[in-house]
């Protein structure tokens, strides 16, 4: 007969079989105490390192460059403060979340902490890799949100959190196994972000340097062949700005047809689009102001969230909370005005009006000034440029979500 109350994991190594136990979390320790009371009176511009709790993620140490504090060694002395040392677990008892943890790396210099971070040291038959890893799963955060006091702002006492139940391997190997395979998985997810905010980088830099600054004609950076200044045009000179409508919600029959209508909270951070949550009939499309956009349309929130763009991979219609940017052949390219979402964003915002909420008219957006190619070339070039590095980014973006993804499973099939 199967052992219901058996504490083991879903997902084991091979090999171990052993029934987990549960200890106090202060029981796994040879040192639990808290970091030191610093005052700003006692910092100094060098000195030994003042590791703060925003230094502190979920299993990861963030190095904050333009925060860092400092003691001197004498304050140190002074103040006999408590030193902290590489591979120490560190537990930030504020928000948000209380309760995170991670494992101090080796900075090469002598380091305290402050008074709202615990320190960890674990006993030497408890792996400290293990121990983070816990120390994020959704079960203990959940066990330290019960513990939180403290009014407007929360936090958890050194006390509760050493009351807290830790699962453990009897066997010290199968920690290391675990503790070792989430380390190595976020070393991965370290990697990927790393490559993302990189990626995010170069578009934020080429983004500033591929179109004219303010009184400039020409951008920093172009590509080889196009050696013309660019001009001024008005938006509405080179596209067709086209709003929506909605077909009455008491009529079945202008439902659940066939043609995509979209609404505002459809566009989020995707780039391209082509099926709606909602679509709409033949006969309702016919009752209603909407008109049907063709592929390439530039999707753009007029009210309610300002701003927020996707391109249409299939022809469809939309409510009354867009005005669209139809792009005219030859003179406007689709991910080229695309690419200047932050421009299109800060004018829509700049120029709406509304005593309900703020929305920008089609007037208003045919009225907008751009510095814009004469060679639709050009355009094409810049927008294709803008195309594959957002292709990039997304590749990335979907490694590093899958890769969390598997983290989050693992959590939860291979801790009690």
């Amino acid at each position: 007969m199967k052992d219901t109350n058996k504490l083991s994991p879903k997902i084991r190594f091979s090999g171990f079989t052993d029934d987990w136990e549960q200890r106090k979390l202060e029981s796994l320790c040879e040192v639990f105490t808290d970091g030191d009371w610093i005052e700003a009176k006692d910092q100094s511009n060098s000195g030994v390192r003042l590791i703060q709790t925003g230094n502190i993620g979920i299993t990861e140490y963030l190095d904050k460059e333009n925060n860092k504090k400092w003691i001197s060694e004498e304050t140190l002395k002074r103040l006999r403060c408590e030193e902290v040392y590489p591979g120490d677990i560190l537990i930030s008892r504020l928000p948000d979340p209380a309760g995170r943890a991670c494992i101090l790396p080796n900075l090469g210099i002598r380091m305290i902490t402050a008074v709202d971070c615990t320190i960890i040291r674990t006993s030497k038959e408890y792996d400290s890799k293990y121990l983070v890893q816990y120390l994020s799963t959704p079960t203990y955060f959940k066990i330290v949100n019960s513990f939180l006091g403290g009014g407007t702002r929360q936090r958890i006492s050194r006390k509760n959190l050493s009351k807290i139940d830790i699962p453990v391997p009897h066997i010290f190997a199968e920690q290391q196994k675990i503790g070792e395979y989430f380390s190595n998985l976020d070393r991965l997810i370290t990697l990927h972000q790393r490559k993302l905010n990189g990626l995010k980088n170069v578009k934020k830099a080429m983004l500033e340097k591929m179109f004219p600054k303010n009184g400039e004609k020409i951008p920093e950076i172009r590509f080889s062949g196009f050696t013309d200044d660019w001009e001024q045009r008005k938006l509405g000179e080179v596209a067709d700005i086209v709003g929506g409508g909605t077909p009455s919600t008491s009529k079945d029959e202008y439902w659940d047809g066939d043609i995509d209508w979209y609404t505002p909270a459809e566009i989020i951070d995707q780039i391209f689009v082509s099926s709606s949550e909602r679509k709409i009939t033949q006969e309702g499309y016919d009752n209603s102001s909407a008109k049907m956009l063709p592929i390439g349309t530039v999707l753009f929130t007029s009210r309610a969230g300002i701003g927020k763009m996707a391109i249409l991979r299939k022809k469809g219609c939309t409510n009354q909370g867009f005005q669209s940017i139809v792009p005219h052949a030859n003179e406007l390219d689709s991910y080229f005005i695309f690419s200047r979402s932050e421009e299109l964003k800060r004018y829509g915002e700049m120029v709406g009006a509304g005593s309900t909420f703020v929305e920008v008219s089609g007037k208003q957006m045919s009225n907008m000034n751009l510095l814009l190619p004469k060679d639709i070339r050009e355009q094409q070039k810049i927008g294709e440029y803008f195309s594959n590095l957002d292709r990039l980014i997304t590749l990335h973006q979907r490694k590093l979500d899958k890769l969390k993804t598997v983290k989050k499973a693992m959590l939860e099939k291979m801790f009690i």
